[in-house]
């Protein structure tokens, strides 16, 4: 078997006439599967045959323990829907990973477009702003966990020397919330200041030029120019925080808060993949852990067709 690689015949030249297209040509119909086949082998074994099964044990009632299991159909899906527990862990994990994202991508843009500008020392102030991304969620909420420790924490000690208090950080809801939340913006902060940044430097010089010479003042040609330009990197970090917001925030909440304190039905930092992982391999309840899953490949993938067919049309490309 032999691949050859070959030119279309070329058409007449014209003016507006786009380069030729390379195809590659394979003398055997079979040799391009035999290609595919080790990447068919690892989707099928560790991403389509476990969502089959995740799909099928959202329909069954098991024990994990006894080996039985009891079909339920649609039961389960009907008992969360219906519960109150679950309708406050859906209401927090909107809130937080609205905040997350919006915030968290201002600041990127913001500090982004700082460490864009030609300052001394930009190389190392860059290498700061990305160096969280570096840590995994569990040393990232080590961290946090010992500065916000009410002992022992060195933002309790600045607050003791300064106002003379020392708030309970993780015993409070609301502070716990907050916690968390800043948290999660500050460890996913370096990947979108690498994308902002990026973008930024790819913006022709000219435009900002052009900008300038019209009378624009700085935050005129960031806001009018910069930002509108910026917007498709925006609308690709909007989707990829998003998903980190929700499928990444299990290492942060397991260590700061494992999921309390109780505000309400249940924990406040209870989010989905939290409150999954709560069913699934605490309370050994796989069937409603395997509906929780599914209930949430449908909530992102409701989310993505929406911001396809809505968040695109503010998308401007190219100067």
């Amino acid at each position: 078997m032999s691949l050859t690689f070959s030119r279309p015949p070329r058409k007449p030249a014209t003016s507006a006439a786009a380069p030729p297209e390379e195809r590659a040509t394979f003398k055997s119909p079979v040799l391009p599967w035999l290609f595919l086949l080790p990447t068919f082998i690892i989707l099928a074994v560790f991403l389509y045959y476990p969502a089959f099964r995740t799909l099928r044990l959202s329909l069954f009632r098991s024990n994990i323990i006894l080996g039985n299991e009891t079909f339920e159909g649609l039961g389960q899906f009907a008992e969360l829907l219906n519960s109150p527990v679950y309708h406050q862990v859906i209401l927090q994990t909107v809130i937080y990973c609205a905040l997350v994202v919006v915030i968290g991508l201002l600041i990127a843009m913001g500090l982004a477009w700082l460490a864009s500008r030609p300052i001394a020392g930009a190389k190392f102030y860059r290498l700061m702003l990305i160096y969280p991304y570096a840590l995994s969620p569990a040393i990232a909420g080590t961290i946090w966990l010992f500065l916000f420790n009410p002992e022992i924490g060195v933002i309790n000690n600045i607050l003791a020397s300064l106002v003379g208090t020392r708030p309970r950080w993780l015993d409070n809801p609301l502070l716990a919330f907050g916690l968390v939340v800043l948290a999660a913006i500050w460890k996913g902060l370096g990947y979108n200041v690498v994308f902002y940044l990026a973008a930024i430097q790819n913006i022709p010089g000219e435009v900002t030029e052009a900008a300038a010479i019209d009378g624009a003042t700085g935050w005129q040609a960031y806001w009018k120019v910069v930002f509108p330009l910026l917007s498709p990197m925006t609308f690709f970090l909007v989707f990829t925080n998003l998903i980190y917001a929700l499928f990444e925030s299990f290492g942060l909440v397991d260590i700061l808060t494992r999921g309390g304190p109780v505000y309400g039905q249940t924990g406040i930092t209870t989010f989905l993949i939290y409150q999954l992982y709560e069913d699934g391999f605490r309370n050994f309840k796989t069937g409603v852990a395997a509906a929780e899953a599914v209930l949430m490949l449908i909530m992102v993938g409701v989310i993505t067709v929406m911001q396809f067919r809505y968040g695109n049309r503010r998308v401007h490309y190219g100067a």
